[in-house]
């Protein structure tokens, strides 16, 4: 009986992945009591947002191919996919690293990582969240954070630093270590210093994925990430605005030089249009249309998402309480299709990764 399941699921598909999940290595466990089927569907993430759509194809495929009248139990499980290799340090318990990075200020950047952190995290993620931006941290006030400090403790020379833990995930900025009216006048390797320091210093445990708030353009921090740590994929953040693809360019080809070599998994346009609260259904295209686009297919990467401005994300946020948590479904729906899609890119590549690793030259 297990051989004619195991045929019957070889002809249900991973559909990022586009090969069959028997291949794939995804079902597990499989037992057959009487005329009940049990087994583990393991998928690459638990933020997967087909895991629906995978479980109701093997069930289908189990009574096609099987028996109409067997009783299908299927244990969702996940195994995330990781871009991390042979890392020994701290960071080693961390699968995937990703920048949230734009070309420019004012696109919503620190939005959309605050809001993409707090999603993943709802679809089942362990989620990490890390504000980058040295010198405009806004990750206390988005979080409700303001005028927290960290607890922190010392074995030795060894310092630690426990991260915050807010709305399902594990946060930290530089903007909860120094006083929030301080100015940080910093030279680069000074600033290089403060972010390892925020990466190898912080208890962050076991994560699926830690998502760094970059400042924007392309400075010291840019590099140090890129070059020194396991930094994984980048998401591009930009506005509608035509004008403001110069600097998504600049940011583009940083990350695309061979020195530097990181994917960028695809792009967010972030103000997309403005929806008033009591008419959700209507569209103002305040900042113009196209950018997103644009740069999605001139550079040959997915849209992941375009997000709508609603006057309650700015007010929610200045207020604490990210997006993605408001009660109302037509603005919080965004930002978890968003992580969502995001996680299957992450998927995606870090599949195609693992096989070029072990396909021979």
């Amino acid at each position: 009986m297990k051989d004619k399941i195991l045929f019957a699921l070889s002809h249900v598909d991973d559909p990022d992945l586009r090969k069959d999940l028997v291949t794939l290595n995804m079902i597990q466990d499989i037992k057959v009591e009487g005329n009940k089927v049990t087994f583990r569907l393991v998928l690459t993430t638990p933020a997967c947002p087909l895991k629906d759509m995978i479980k109701n194809a093997c069930i289908t495929a189990i009574h096609h191919f099987v028996d109409k009248n067997l009783e299908v139990n299927i244990i969702l499980d996940s195994k995330t996919t990781t871009s991390q290799t042979n890392q020994n340090d701290a960071l080693s318990r961390i699968k995937n690293i990703i920048a949230v990075a734009s070309g420019k200020g004012g696109v919503g950047k620190s939005t959309v990582a605050v809001n993409l952190a707090i999603a993943l995290a709802k679809l089942g993620a362990k989620t990490g969240l890390l504000d980058a931006d040295i010198y405009g941290p806004s990750l206390p006030t988005m979080l409700g954070l303001r005028g927290a400090q960290p607890q922190v403790t010392k074995e030795g020379e060894k310092i630690t630093i426990i991260p915050f833990e807010k709305y399902g995930i594990k946060a930290m900025s530089i903007g909860s270590l120094v006083e929030e009216k301080q100015a940080l006048i910093w030279r680069g390797p000074m600033i290089s210093t403060a972010l390892k320091q925020l990466l190898r210093d912080v208890d962050w445990g076991d994560l699926d994925y830690l998502i760094i708030d970059m400042p924007p353009g392309t400075g010291d921090i840019h590099l140090t990430l890129a070059q020194q740590f396991p930094l994984g994929a980048v998401v591009m953040v930009t506005t509608p605005q035509l004008v403001s693809l110069a600097d998504v360019h600049k940011s583009m080809a940083l990350y695309m030089n061979p020195a530097i070599n990181k994917p960028v998994i695809g792009v967010v346009e972030n103000m997309s249009w403005f929806s008033p609260e009591e008419h959700p259904e209507s569209k103002y295209f305040l900042f113009g249309k196209g950018g997103g686009e644009k740069i999605a297919s001139e550079y040959n990467i997915p849209l992941l998402a375009q997000l709508p401005l609603f006057q309650k994300v700015a007010e929610n946020a200045d207020e604490g309480l990210p997006a993605v948590l408001n009660e109302n479904p037509e603005i919080s729906k965004h930002f978890i299709e968003m992580a969502g899609h995001i996680a299957r890119q992450i998927a995606v590549l870090n599949n195609a990764s693992h096989i070029a690793e072990h396909t021979p030259a």
